[in-house]
């Protein structure tokens, strides 16, 4: 859906100009004359079996004792066991982590993935469509995305349909590394074993289909759910050099849930091995995903904050060589604060003014707002705004998204000139001729408040 200027308009313009910025954009030590930026407003190794967290704070959150399924759950899961017994297969069901996280949280979730202590999970979509056969219903496509190791997609994964919902099949997972190799030789494992490889301890819970049961193989899941925690099962740089993307994804659950960092997760995520591996490992789409996910989510100035304190800014948003002036850590921060008065705009003038899409985009325009006057130019000699090249290189999302947000920031430098004329108490046919086409159809009394 197309973002129209015009609610963009009324949140940049329609609060007094003092109330849009955080307090810290107003002091010496972050503003923008001093970061080289225009600003827009101007103001006077080892791998063991034991987790590898700090001990969490006191329990604070509400967890349940038990799952409780609902219709649907209940009907795929029965059809599951059903494919178990026609075929006499002595295979156990588990369903996998941010499913079983969210039921014991007293949350729906409908992301389903099962994980197989026996078999891979095409052959068991296999068996499942056979077994359809066998009752005279409609066989179910099959979709294998393979494994990637170079992209830290060590595990190959078949998905299906059962009752209209899409699940995930995938093999539990043992790892043994060679040496002078971050590869690791995947072979079926244990649910233990596969619960310690898993990326956090609140994800690496399982729920036993066979048995009805939650098992925390970690003996650490529910009692980080419940504190309030975001740990690693292992040493947290060794689970990170695994796959750089759980950096994000331990942000990202963090953030979402209100929940701690753990001290040592934070200190392995800023090791600059790591940060290098984020950059330089995962593929520009899976990290452009993992960030559309935090803006989209329900808390993403926290998510930015946690980016910005771990020093992960340039590993994440990374700009062209050539960029002048070169960001800082100050201006990084800058980058936050503006994305946080947007969202305080937005939290004021209520949530419902903008469309999902629409709040995407507006955040995303006011986390990049302070690089908007930086040009950079491109191999064809084509000067590009730093944004566009941040969302579309950096970030692999649509050029419409690049474009939009661009587009805001051209209409924020209008409307922000536009404030001292406002204010003024000036004839109102001379602020009508300042706004030309803005304001037809208004009367004069009411120009200055009415066209905003």
């Amino acid at each position: 859906m197309a973002l129209h200027l015009r609610p963009t308009r009324f949140l940049i313009l329609h609060c007094p100009l003092r109330r849009l910025a955080p307090k810290p954009l107003l002091s010496s030590a972050v503003s923008g004359r001093n970061l080289g930026f225009r600003p827009l407003f101007s103001a006077g190794a080892g791998r063991t079996m034991q987790p590898a967290s700090s001990p969490p704070p006191p329990l604070s959150h509400s967890v349940r004792e038990t799952i409780d399924l609902n219709e649907k759950e209940e009907k795929i899961f029965r059809r599951l066991l059903e494919v178990i017994r026609h075929f006499g297969l002595d295979t156990q069901l588990r369903v996998a982590g941010g499913w079983v996280r969210d039921k014991l949280l007293g949350k729906e979730c409908y992301d389903i993935d099962i994980a197989l202590d026996n078999m891979l999970g095409q052959e068991f979509c296999e068996k499942i469509n056979t077994y359809l056969q066998h009752t005279g219903e409609e066989i179910q496509g099959v979709g294998v995305i393979q494994r990637n190791p170079e992209q830290s997609k060590h595990l190959e994964t078949a998905r299906m349909r059962v009752y209209d919902t899409w699940i995930d099949f995938v093999n539990l997972r043992s790892e043994k590394y060679v040496e002078n190799s971050r590869i690791p030789t995947m072979e079926f494992g244990t649910a233990e074993e596969d619960a310690y490889r898993r990326d956090l301890t609140i994800n690496s819970l399982f729920y036993n289909i066979n048995t009805n049961s939650v098992e925390d193989l970690t003996g650490k899941g529910i009692q980080h759910l419940k504190a309030g925690f975001i740990a690693t099962p292992l040493p947290p740089k060794a689970t990170f050099l695994d796959d750089p993307l759980r950096v994000l994804r331990a942000i990202r659950f963090g953030a979402r849930f209100g929940f701690n960092l753990d001290e040592n997760l934070k200190k392995a995520a800023s090791d600059e091995e790591v940060k290098a591996a984020i950059a330089d490992k995962i593929s520009r789409e899976r990290i452009g995903h993992e960030i559309d996910l935090m803006i989209s989510d329900n808390n993403p100035v926290k998510a930015m904050n946690y980016i910005c304190e771990l020093n992960l800014f340039s590993a994440v948003f990374t700009l062209p060589k050539n960029t002048q002036p070169t960001p800082t850590e100050e201006s990084e921060r800058l980058c936050v604060l503006y994305m946080e008065a947007a969202w305080k705009i937005l939290q004021m003038m209520g949530s419902s003014l903008l469309s999902d899409e629409q709040r995407r985009l507006y955040l995303y325009a006011g986390l990049f707002l302070p690089f908007r006057s930086i040009i950079y130019t491109d191999n064809k000699l084509k000067k590009i705004p730093v944004s566009t090249y941040i969302i579309r290189n950096s970030l692999k999302l649509k050029a419409s998204d690049a474009e939009m947000v661009v587009s805001i920031h051209v209409a924020s430098e209008r409307f922000i000139s536009l404030i001292p004329i406002l204010e003024s108490k000036g004839e109102s046919d001379i602020v009508a001729e300042e706004l030309g086409d803005e304001c037809l159809g208004f009367s004069s009394t009411s120009k200055r408040r009415a066209c905003f």
